[in-house]
């Protein structure tokens, strides 16, 4: 036992020492023999781990080996039986002196110092990389690429490498993203992971994929899912459309004579059918509930699809924070990476959730010019200012998200500042629509009123005139008796599939709204299917300061009829607006329609093909994340406007110098409004379309063409504008307060209008 013990001893002495002289040799050959491994789950974890060579690996494998004989020799020691005192007494004072020695805590400092020695292999990992990084960079020519650059349109490129130089050592996340000191990799990290300078000319682009168009609408089906009703009402009208995306798809392809079409990644949240939104819409899609929402969504879908782009589709909080790669809890920890999508398409329920689940990188990042927002009746400067809003008393349930108003996409176009993205109807050809026009029973009516509720008090009198003349029938929704408010002469078919309720609209001459619901897709597909469409005005038209329906809604406009877009782009004889309440002009309306003969008719923008050049214009030319330039970063002296022969109207100077700009400059058309007047009105007056993305190019002194005693740059919806009397001229200090919509009775407008495509008005002459 004794002479065991012996060698042990030995053989502990001759392991320790080995373990010192192996990490003597391990820090004396570092030459890159270590590396760090970085996790990909967390920036903020690091684990080492020795990738050196062989000789090293194996050093450290022979003080593990040694390690565990020594214990092994221990617990045989323990176990060993002699019979004497005596050799229990050494046994005793030998086993004291080893527990003194605690191999064990030699073996936390042998761990302690071998984690150290890694440490130090990952900076000198980090600094021979530089080294040899420089040298290539040298070697290559491309050193110079690595200056800071000073471009317009990344304004804080420079003070952002400034901070970067500064601060980068501030959180490891920028060295997990390889940032390690040099200006290459502040401008790689500041191009490629965020957006704060450009890519950079000798790094490694790949060309972005060509998107081509698809007639084949199998995968789109695929993606939408099932489980819901709202979903299979989404899944059959995309199924019955198909045959004419098709051809509206080809028909586009020609009219861009095979021009190149970058295909981007999109993701469409649907934030109004999540169930974390409470989804109230799906169950009510067989009880006469709503459905222009869906019926637009499922357009939404089926246009980026045909278009060619890669979609992914989100009907869940969960699927949109996989989609996204966010990071678990309610967003407190920003995003670091870039974001997968080019463009999200979702809705204010939406909007809500990713607030919820991004916070900060929401909020403070650039993630949010890349955010679409499905808008059904449109967001006005004025409320989506958040601060704005708040001190002057437009904040709402809704807006206040501080986007680029046109990121907001109406379903009509009724509000300028905003993007008209619209929906479709079905489309007849010649031979369905002289079909149509022979089959006419002209004295028969169909009422826009799918739940009982419409039908309620105060539409008795005007019915009771339409009966006299005509057979009128309801679509109205029941489970089991008719419901009593609606009158018995009214021969009532429950609610209808759509295949049906278009048989019905085709015999029917007559579609007869009740003033509510407000802009729903059923009018335009009744004057697409031959009727005429006869509706409410309102006196005084309806807003949020008097009609509880629109309180809340971020917008002042004010809705003079019950479909405002039918009243004014298509109007007379496909569309008769009367007040209600005086009978005679009522009876009036009713001779007169069942003597007009019409045709169907569906204006070019709620075709298929109207619907993908829209779509088509927007994702190829709307950009928000870069910065918008005005005329003070031109360079040289200001643009000059010039008179328009026969008009009042200034335009863009045909020799003066034209910047990069969608709508191009040479749609501008400068107007002053009159006192009180919006730049809606005016434009519309001189039949154009006020063009929001164009007042960066008139807020300025020259454009004014005024004599201005003071001349101020104010926050304020309303600017640019003057007063004649006051000769006071005011231009705006926040580009996010552009307002088409805003008026004031003390001042003149400047308003940019453009022209636009016959049947197209969200798109200029030359948009395309």
């Amino acid at each position: 036992t004794i002479h065991q013990l012996s060698v042990f001893w030995k053989e502990l002495i001759f392991v320790v020492g080995i373990g010192f002289f192996s990490l003597c040799f391990l820090m004396t050959s570092l030459g890159g023999q270590f590396s760090a491994k970085r996790l990909g789950d967390s920036p903020f974890t690091i684990r080492t781990e020795v990738m050196g060579g062989v000789e090293s690996r194996g050093v450290l494998r022979k003080i593990s080996d040694m390690l565990e004989v020594i214990l092994k020799r221990m617990d045989s020691l323990s176990k060993l039986d002699n019979s004497t005192t005596s050799d229990t007494r050494r046994l005793d004072e030998l086993s004291s002196a080893i527990n003194r020695f605690q191999p064990a805590g030699l073996v936390e400092r042998i761990q302690a110092i071998a984690q150290n020695v890694s440490n130090m292999a990952v900076r000198v990992e980090q600094i021979l990389q530089n080294s040899m990084a420089a040298g290539r960079a040298v070697r290559d020519g491309s050193s110079g690429q690595c200056e800071v650059p000073r471009d317009p349109h990344y304004p804080d490129c420079p003070g952002k490498v400034d901070w970067m130089r500064a601060r980068w050592t501030s959180d490891p996340c920028y060295a997990f993203y390889g940032v390690d000191g040099s200006d290459c990799s502040f401008l790689i990290y500041l191009s490629e992971v965020e957006w704060f300078c450009p890519p950079l000319a000798w790094r490694n682009h790949s060309s972005p994929p060509t998107a081509a168009f698809r007639t084949d609408l199998s995968s789109l089906l695929d993606q939408v899912g099932t489980g819901k009703e709202s979903l299979s009402f989404m899944k059959r009208r995309m199924r019955r459309l198909a045959s004419q995306w098709g051809t509206a798809a080809q028909r586009l392809h020609s009219k861009l004579r095979q021009r190149w079409r970058e295909q981007k990644k999109i993701l469409v949240h649907v934030g109004f059918l999540t169930e974390e939104s409470g989804d109230v819409f799906s169950p009510k899609v067989l009880k006469g509930g709503p459905l222009g929402e869906m019926v637009q969504w499922a357009d939404i879908l089926t246009a980026l699809h045909v278009l060619g782009h890669n979609l992914k589709i989100s009907m869940s909080v969960k699927e949109l924070q996989g989609f996204l790669g966010v990071p678990p809890g309610r967003g407190s920890c920003p995003l670091t990476g870039p974001l997968p999508f080019d463009l999200i398409y979702t809705d204010y329920h939406g909007m809500q959730q990713m607030k919820q689940h991004m916070g900060l990188s929401l909020k403070r990042h650039k993630y949010v010019c890349h955010i679409r927002v499905i808008d059904t009746f449109g967001t006005e400067p004025a409320y989506n200012h958040e601060d704005y809003a708040t001190l002057h008393g437009y904040r709402t349930n809704w807006g206040y998200w501080n986007l680029n108003s046109r990121q907001y996409m109406t379903m009509f176009p009724h509000t300028p500042d905003n993007s008209f993205m619209g929906f479709v109807s079905e489309e007849l050809n010649e031979t369905e629509k002289r079909s149509i026009m022979q089959n006419k029973v002209n004295n028969m009516a169909v009422v826009y009123g799918k739940e009982a509720s419409m039908w309620k008090q105060g539409k008795e009198g005007f019915l009771q005139i339409l009966h006299r003349y005509m057979e009128v029938h309801g679509t109205v929704y029941y489970e089991t008796q008719r419901p009593p408010e609606v009158p018995a002469y009214v021969k009532n078919h429950g609610l209808l599939p759509q295949h049906e309720l278009q048989t019905l609209l085709r015999k029917a001459k007559l579609f007869i709204g009740f003033g509510f619901p407000y802009e729903g897709p059923a009018p335009l597909e009744a004057i697409a299917n031959g009727c005429i469409y006869l509706q409410p005005k309102f006196h005084p038209p309806h807003s949020s300061l008097n009609h509880e329906f629109f309180r809340g809604k971020p917008t002042s406009r004010e809705v003079s009829s019950q479909h405002p877009y039918a009243e004014q782009y298509i109007g007379r004889p496909h569309v008769m607006t009367v007040d209600y309440n005086n009978s005679q002009e009522f009876d009036a309306a009713i001779r007169e329609i069942m003597s007009t003969k019409v045709e169907p008719y569906l204006p070019y923008e709620y075709t298929c093909e109207g619907m993908l050049e829209r779509v088509h214009a927007y994702i190829q030319h709307q950009d928000f994340c870069a910065p918008e330039l005005g005329i003070s970063s031109l360079g040289s002296p200001g643009p000059q406007f010039v008179l328009l022969p026969n008009s009042s109207a200034l335009t863009w100077a045909p020799d003066a110098s034209a910047p990069s700009a969608w709508p191009p400059l040479r749609s501008l058309r400068l107007l002053a409004s009159q006192e009180g007047q919006s730049c809606v009105e005016a434009c519309q007056r001189a039949n154009l379309v006020c063009e929001p993305a164009l007042f960066r190019f008139v807020n300025n002194k020259e454009a004014l063409q005024v004599q201005c005693e003071v001349v101020e740059a104010e926050v304020n919806h309303v600017y640019p504008a003057f007063s004649v009397l006051r000769r006071e001229c005011s231009l705006q200090k926040d580009p996010l307060l552009y307002s088409c919509a805003g008026h004031s009775p003390k001042y003149h407008r400047l308003c940019p209008c453009r022209d636009y495509r016959r049947g197209q008005v969200a798109l200029c002459r030359d948009c395309l």
